[in-house]
């Protein structure tokens, strides 16, 4: 009933992600949400412009290449899309295949200052109507061989689910210092800046 009642448009919001994170957020928020399937390469659509864009700029073209894609089997739908991406400096990470890759990956972001960049884009019947980026900066403490060892061990296969190799929501806090951005953003929905877009459109009170 919940989601009823915050909701103010006739049918859910079409989600164009296979996050189950990203759902889980709106649903907490009271919006109702399907999910469409996409036929989206992210890994070479982020290979074409990577060196061409910032990484900002690349999460956003992500989030809306799976806005728009989600749309041609959505017409007349609300469609979301949102990606996140991972930059040291110039140098972008993705999801780590193997725990192996994980490890040297956590070497690299050990003792330093990443950003996570969070986009997201709204389209209705393939036009783009809303987007954003809104972007966190985290510092990971100095991680010794035996905390490398102790985390991956408590956090398991979980590592390979996210661009960062951790869950700050979950053991992946034992990680950081220090953290710069809102809790959204770092999940990879900027959910403070897309709830205010529904309230002007009148989908949300």
């Amino acid at each position: 009933m919940e989601n009823k009642i915050l909701w103010r448009h006739e049918q859910p919001l079409v989600l164009a992600s296979k996050s189950t994170t990203r759902l889980s957020l709106l649903v907490h928020a009271g919006v109702p949400v399907e999910t469409v399937s996409l036929n989206v390469d992210e890994r070479a659509l982020q290979a074409e412009v990577e060196g061409k864009l910032e990484p900002d700029q690349i999460a956003l073209t992500l989030a809306r290449a799976k806005a728009i894609a989600g749309s041609e089997t959505s017409r007349g739908r609300i469609v979301l899309g949102a990606d996140q991406t991972l930059a040291l400096g110039s140098q972008m990470f993705h999801k780590p295949l193997s725990m192996e890759l994980a490890r040297k990956q956590l070497q690299i972001l050990s003792g330093a200052t990443h950003a996570l960049h969070s986009a997201a884009a709204v389209v209705i019947d393939g036009e783009v109507v809303f987007e954003t980026v809104s972007s966190a900066y985290l510092t990971m403490r100095d991680l010794s061989d035996d905390m490398l060892d102790t985390y991956l061990t408590a956090a398991g296969n979980r590592v390979m689910d996210s661009v960062g190799g951790y869950q700050l929501e979950a053991v992946g806090l034992h990680l950081f210092t220090r953290v710069q951005g809102d809790h959204f953003t770092i999940l990879g929905l900027p959910l403070l800046q897309i709830l205010p877009f529904f309230r002007e459109r009148g989908f949300l009170p």
